[in-house]
Formats: structure tokens, sequence, C-alpha cells
């Protein structure tokens, strides 16, 4: 008998608000049915709940949540569903695909088959399968689209946000391309103007993303990209930085490899665009600059920078908002199986699928926790394989089953045949064969499982061209030079073998997507990433809710009071470098990209990001995303329920040591990966370095300083301050910048070494430091803010008790506050009031007050007003 598989708590939330089939009218609800209920009508943070109802009168109805209460709503703000379990929707998906087969006999076979992959999600179909297949004729079944990039006019860009806009409603996510609009300030003949930019054009697109209701049941994703060569590429870096500006849309900077030579040798960069004066060129033009030289059109330089500045100023944006992410997009089309009749241009909004113009992709992912061999302590290999290999077919059977809204969608697919298989649950796997995430082992472990997937996903394709045809564009030569399946046939010559007797059916086979919501929905590990936390709280459109990972929650069940083993590792506990070589090893077997993000914790610096992202380029990673703990006002995942954004997350633990049977193969994944996995450099500074674990209490004190009020945040290591962190002034100040930076210089002296007395040392070197003013009189003077720093760590070292013993300078004195962290200093705005200090750029005093708007110098006279 199948299993239904009832669902709870978020995971049915999720279940019912997108995925099953819905009853569109709600006027037909009935005492019994079970609904989803709008709890709160916020459009920022609304909240649902699910729950049964009790009672009708009219429109209004009465619900009785699954928490115990009771509501009364309209029938309007419900969700009213056809399924009410998984099973029902397994049944209708299975039949759907089926359908595609040819006979009753065959279209049977493969109802089971596919009913059988779907059964106990060990086959999680992607969103827009879920929610539309064998339920609308209207829903497309894909998720990723790439539309070309814009012609250079008002009618083409109009044309391509008609485009956008079409496909959005109909649940599917667009990527943009904007390289083929002219630079801001470049001359609009037909107009006798000016144009206002290929950004100013993303504004729109963005805007107009974040009115559409997308599919009935979310709002519309949007990626935005640059090539590296185009004149805006750095108002495109910068654009998030200004309040407002492309709220709606990820960005990311299409890269070269002859861009990253330039950086690593530090030579100077041509930003570049098609004469628009030629006679053909908005017939020829289409954003392809290297299409454009071949026809031997003019280019017209209009600046020369060194490449190091725009790397720079990706790095420096990448670390302030984790955006724009970059596509190392030469890279990607030398790996590309479609490199020699269709070029990636840009990819869908989460980065994982690349795409030519008009290309689409449908996704749907293993859910690998299913896998899991308790027997023999392994992966259960043998149903891997046949569920990797009908899923193969799941997939290519959507292509002839989805709707197709544009003639040039459907011409593209068939042509090429595109489809993207992944996985979610691989760390709650690692967990329980007892390999921990980022480890040496892991790296072994995750070549060995994702080259298995491949292999056999591929020899699946290929079985499947044999009996339904190749994909169109199929040319077995070229097919075989990517530098993908260079690598395959190097490792599996049988794949090589199948493609030239049987053919392809499918030109791209595996994309690693992030399956957030279908893996919280089925209650395990989304995509390749490692868990967040094991115990979090998760903000979205259905509310704020409390989640709690079973696996672990069952282990501590299990052995009540001890710590979870090393191998429950969660995202901030490993290293950024250890998720980019983790990324690296997947890539290796996945011909399309991924989607990863490199955690960081709160106080990774501008050159660590920097690091990472060339680290990044050299493993092979298509692609990269980091995201600094903190960095954002609003994140979807937290580990604490206030928003506290202060704690800075720390490194892991220095990595397991591979075993010694394994060291010659892990030689040669580092050889394909080209980098090691533990250099000696991070292991002599591991034993010097304490690192700091995942909580730390301590106390924060405000003190006045001739700076404005400091908030200094110090936290306890073994009893003893650990680190320092400093609040002053505003945000994107000079002081704010320096009292950040002397935090982080403190905490690196506590936590480095062994020599004893380290804060008494501390506060002999900053007491009594003074700059050009003071605050306060006697033994409450404060001299500057590292004085303030030592003064604090002095009240802290005599009383280490949770509420730290009071400390009252003059002017508005307060006492010490127990609470971790204390919120920045905010400017006021009340009429003529001074509300911080600064540095004055004139006299270097710290005399710079904010009036009125204006930044005036008490000391020289200064003034400056916004």
């Amino acid at each position: 008998m199948a299993i239904t598989h009832k669902l709870e708590g978020l995971s049915e939330k999720i279940f019912l608000d997108r995925y099953a089939w819905k009853n569109a009218d709600t006027s037909k609800t009935a005492v019994g049915d079970v609904v989803l209920v709008l709890t709160k009508d916020d459009p920022k943070f609304p909240a649902k709940e699910v729950g049964e109802v009790i009672g009708r009168s009219g429109s209004e109805v009465t619900v009785k949540l699954r928490s115990g209460d009771t509501v009364t709503t309209s029938v309007e703000k419900l969700t009213l569903t056809i399924e009410k379990t998984p099973g029902e929707m397994w049944d209708r998906l299975a039949s759907a695909m089926a359908s595609a087969e040819q006979g009753k006999e065959n279209q049977q076979l493969w109802t089971e088959r596919f009913r059988h992959v779907l059964d106990d999600w060990k086959l999680v179909p992607g969103g827009r399968i879920a929610a539309g297949a064998g339920a609308s004729e209207e829903l497309t079944l894909f998720n990723c689209y790439v539309i070309p990039s814009p012609k250079d006019s008002r009618g083409g860009i109009m044309t391509t946000l008609s485009e956008m806009t079409e496909i959005m409603a109909r649940g599917g996510g667009v990527g943009i391309n904007l390289s083929s609009l002219r630079p801001r300030r470049a001359i609009v003949a037909g107009v006798n103007g000016s144009s206002s930019g290929a950004v100013s054009w993303g504004g729109l697109f963005s805007y107009t993303t974040g009115l559409i209701e997308q599919g009935g049941s979310r709002r519309g994703a949007l990626m935005l990209m640059i090539n590296d060569w185009h004149p805006d590429v750095l108002d495109f870096i910068t654009v998030k930085q200004t309040m407002g500006q492309v709220t709606n849309a990820n960005l990311s900077v299409c890269v070269s490899n002859a861009f990253m030579k330039a950086v690593k040798e530090d030579l100077e960069w041509e930003l570049v665009f098609p004469d628009t004066k030629e006679k053909d060129y908005d017939e020829l033009w289409d954003g392809d600059l290297d299409a454009w030289k071949k026809l031997g059109k003019k280019v017209i330089p209009y600046k020369t920078v060194r490449a190091r500045e725009i790397w720079h100023t990706i790095i420096e944006s990448a670390w302030k908002s984790a955006e724009p992410g970059v596509v190392f997009m030469e890279y990607y089309n030398q790996m590309s199986n479609s490199w020699y009749f269709n070029p990636i241009i840009c990819t869908n909004p989460c980065g994982e699928q690349g795409l030519p113009g008009w290309g689409v992709c449908n996704l749907s992912a293993i859910n690998l926790s299913k896998f899991y061999d308790a027997s023999k302590q392994d992966v259960d290999w043998e149903e891997l394989s046949k569920v990797t290999q009908w899923s193969v077919r799941f997939l290519d059977n959507v292509i002839d089953t989805t709707p197709y809204h544009f003639e040039e969608n459907e011409k593209n697919q068939k042509k090429e045949r595109r489809v993207g298989l992944g996985t979610m649950g691989l760390a709650e796997l690692m967990i329980k064969l007892g390999i921990r995430y980022g480890s040496p082992e892991s790296l072994l472990f995750l070549d060995k499982l994702y080259g298995f997937i491949a292999r056999e996903a591929y020899l699946s394709s290929a079985a499947i061209a044999a009996e339904k045809g190749s994909f169109e564009a199929f040319d077995a030569e070229k097919f075989l030079q990517s530098g993908f399946m260079k690598n395959m046939v190097a490792e599996f010559p049988e794949v090589g073998e199948a493609v030239l007797a049987k053919g392809i059916r499918n030109v791209t086979v595996i994309t690693q997507a992030p399956t957030g919501s279908t893996g919280t929905m089925v209650g395990t590990s989304t995509g390749i990433e490692p868990y967040f936390a094991f115990e979090y709280f998760r903000q979205s459109r259905l509310g704020f809710d409390k989640q709690l990972v079973p696996i672990a929650q069952e282990w501590k069940d299990a052995h009540p009071g001890e710590e979870l083993p090393d191998y429950f590792v969660t995202a901030m506990d490993l290293s950024a470098k250890d998720h980019i070589r983790a990324q690296a090893a997947i890539q290796r077997w996945v011909d399309s990209s991924i989607s990863k993000t490199a955690n960081c914790p709160a106080d990774f610096t501008v050159e660590e990001t920097k690091e990472l992202y060339e680290m990044a380029f050299d493993l092979g990673c298509k692609g990269v995303t980091i995201y600094r703990d903190g960095s954002r006002d609003v994140q979807v995942l937290s580990t604490k329920k206030d928003e506290d954004k202060s704690s800075a997350a720390g490194e892991a633990a220095a990595a397991s040591e591979a075993p010694a049977k394994e060291e010659e193969k892990l030689a040669t994944l580092n050889t394909t990966l080209n980098a090691k996995v533990s250099p000696q450099a991070e292991q002599d500074f591991d034993k010097q370095y304490k690192r700091r674990p995942q909580i730390l209490r301590g106390a924060t004190y405000k003190v006045n300083t001739p700076f404005g009020m400091a908030y200094i945040t110090i936290n306890d290591l073994n009893g003893t301050p650990g680190e320092i962190f400093l609040n002053v002034g505003k945000a994107g100040s000079d002081v704010f910048a320096m009292a950040e930076a002397l935090g982080r210089v403190c905490s690196l002296f506590l936590r480095y070494g062994d020599h004893g007395n380290k804060v008494k040392l501390l506060i002999k070197h900053l007491k009594g430091i003074g700059g050009s003013g003071a605050i306060g009189f006697g033994a409450n003077r404060v001299e500057s803010i590292a004085d303030a720093v030592a003064k604090a760590l002095e009240i802290h070292i005599e009383s280490n008790e949770e509420q730290a013993a009071a400390y009252e300078p003059a002017n508005d004195a307060a006492p010490a506050l127990a609470v971790a962290p204390a919120p920045a200093a905010q400017d006021s705005h009340k009429h003529g009031e001074v509300t911080s200090r600064d540095l004055c750029p004139s006299c270097g005093s710290a005399s710079l007050l904010n009036v009125e708007g204006c930044k005036q110098c008490s000391n020289c006279g200064y003034s400056k007003c916004n």
C-alpha cells in the first residue's frame, strides 16, 4: 500500500499553500473542509495557519486551527484545496507524466514506476511541476527561463517586459542579461538625447516583478546580469547600495577568463560598447560582443580602469549585502554541452541553471535522506540507481506535457531537451553515515556519490535516446568535446560509449537547485547545503515558524544531556572555504550549475571575501555567492527569535584526517579541485588561535565618549574576555568603521596565543589614550573610544556576573546593560539636536556634528549640507 505521508506544522502549510491542487472557488467551502486561513494580513510579513471549518454563515466562516484556537474570517481569506495529502498529489503527478508515453500498457507501466519514485518523497518534483502537472493547462511546469537580452530600443525593452510578465504570471522565474542595452549617457540619435543606461531599465524589470503574483501563490523571481565589459558595470554592482533601487531582483556579474587574468596580473580593463551608429546595429546587435567583433563591427572604448578596481567593488558589495553574485560565464560555456550551438547568456533567479536565450529547464530533486541502508551503514546504491534512471525519464516527459506560452520556448526546448535532476537531503544522509560535511572524508564521499548519480543519469538519458531519439541539435563528436563530457568520459568510459552508440536524449541532465520550500516541506536538509541550524526560525509569507531538525532532535532524545557528535555540522560551523570546497567537489559532476551559499561569520573581512571568490574560480566553480551573517536587514532563516544580528559565528573545528587508505585518492581529488584540503598554514594558525564556539555570553556597556554614545559588548571565552564588539556613531561613518576595526583587533589579540594577563595588558595599552576632546570628570572622564574600552574591561573583570556592575559617566550617564547585542546608536531627527560626532575632514578633530541634516565642525568651522 502506498504511503500517504501525512504532514504536520509548517510542512502541511507549505504543501497546501504551494503545491496541492487548489479549488479556486472558495465560495464552495463547507463545514469539515481542511483549509489554509490568512490570520495576519500584512503585505510584508503575513501569516497563514491550517485548520478545519467548523461553521459557516454566508461568506463568514469559523475555523478551528491546528493549534486549537478558533478564528472567524471570510471565505476570501481561505485557500481551499482539492488534495489534502501528498499521496493524492503523487497519484496526479505520476499519471500526468506517464501520459507522455505511447500506448496504454506503457502508460500504465510508467505510472507505476513514477509513483514508486514519488512515494515517500524519494523524488521531490520541482515546485512548478508539483503545482501544475495534471491540475492546470495554464501553469508552466518549468521553473527556469532566460529571455534573450532586450533589443536596444524602447520597443525592444517593452517587448522583453511583456515576455517577462507573461512567464512570471504562469509561475516561471526569469533571467535577463542587460548587456545589450547601451550605457548611461550614450547618445540616442532618434530622440536627440542620451540613454538612461542599462541599470535604469533593470530597475523597471525589478519594479514590475514586485507587482506580479506568480502562479497565484508567490511573487515573481528575477535574475539580472551584466557582462564585465559593459560601461555600466560599476553602476550595476553598487545599485543596491541606494535604498529602494532594484529591490525585486537578484544580481550577478558575468565574468570572463580574460577579466580574471587581468585581476590576477593587475592589468587595465577596457569598458566598451558597440558603435550604435553602425547601419545594421538594430538588426545585428543582441548583446554578444564576440559575435559582433567577428562580424568586423566597430566597438567604442568608453573607459579604461584597473580590473582590480572592478573586482574590489564586486567583493566589497558582496561583503556588505551578499550581492552581486559572480558567474564565471566564459568558463561556464567552455564546460557547457551546448557550447557548439546554444551559448549560455544568463542564469535563472537562483543561479543554478545557466540557459541560452529562450532556454528553459525543469527541475526535481532526489531526496538522498531516503537512500540510507542502516543494515550496511552505507548508501543504498541499488535503489539510488533505479530512482535516478526513472527520474530522468520523469523529467524528460515534462517537456512533452507542459503548456508552452511562447513558440520560441517550445522550439528551443525541443532542440535541446534540457532537464535538471538535483538532490536534497545530502546533509541528513551524511549525518546518518557519520561523515562530517566539509571534512576531507566528505570530499571523497561527495565525489563518489555525485559521480555515481551523474553516471546513472547519463546512461538513462542515452537509453531513452535509443528508444525515442536524441535532442534535435545533437552532434556526438561536438557534444563529447565539451569540458564536462571530457571529464565524464575520462572517469566513466562507458558513458562515452553509450553516447556514441545510442545518442543522448537531453543536452544537460544535472542541476543542483536550492529546494528551500520543497526541502522544508519534506522535512530534510535543502539542496546540497548543510543544515542552517538544528533549531531555527523561518520567516516567510506563511508566517514566523520555529523549526527543529528531526534527526538532531531524535539523537538528543536518545542521548539526554550529551552534546551532538561532531558530524552534526551546521552551515555556520563550517569555514567559508569548506563550503567552497564542497561546492567544487559536487560541481565536477554537475553539467549545469549549483545553487550554493558560502556562509560566513559576521566578522568575515573584505580581504577574506576576495580570497573566497578567487578560490571558487581556481577550483572550477561556475559561480559563487556568499552570505555574511547579519549583512542584510531581513534573513529568511535565523537562530534567534528576536532580531539579534551581532553575534559573530565561529569557524569550524579543524577538519578530521582522511583515512590512510584514502590518502592517494584524496590527493588525486585535490589535484582535480586545484587546492589542498588542510593547508599547513591553517593548521599552524589553529594551534595558536582559539576558535570561537557557537555561543558566547557576556555583557554590553553603554558609555558616553567624545564621539557619541558607545555600546561595548564583551563576551567571555573560558571565563575571561574573548571578544569585543564596538558600536559607535552612525553606520557608514569614519568613527563607526574605526570602532569596528578596534573591536576586531582586540578580539584577535584576546583569542590568539597562550600568554597570560592578556586582558590586563590590553587595558594598559588602551587606557588613557586621548584625542582632541574628552567627556566627563574625574574617575568618570573618558578620553577616547579606546579609553572607554579599557574602562569597560576593568569593570567587566571586576564583576563577571550576568548583570555587570553599573558604570555612570557624566552627561546622560547610563548603567552597564547586560544585553547582547545593544542596538546601534541611531541619529535623532529632532529639530536642532546634535546627534553624533565624527572626524572633521578639514581639521581632523572629533568635532564634526550632525545638525538639522548638515555636518558642521565646532573646531574649525567646516560645513557641508546634504
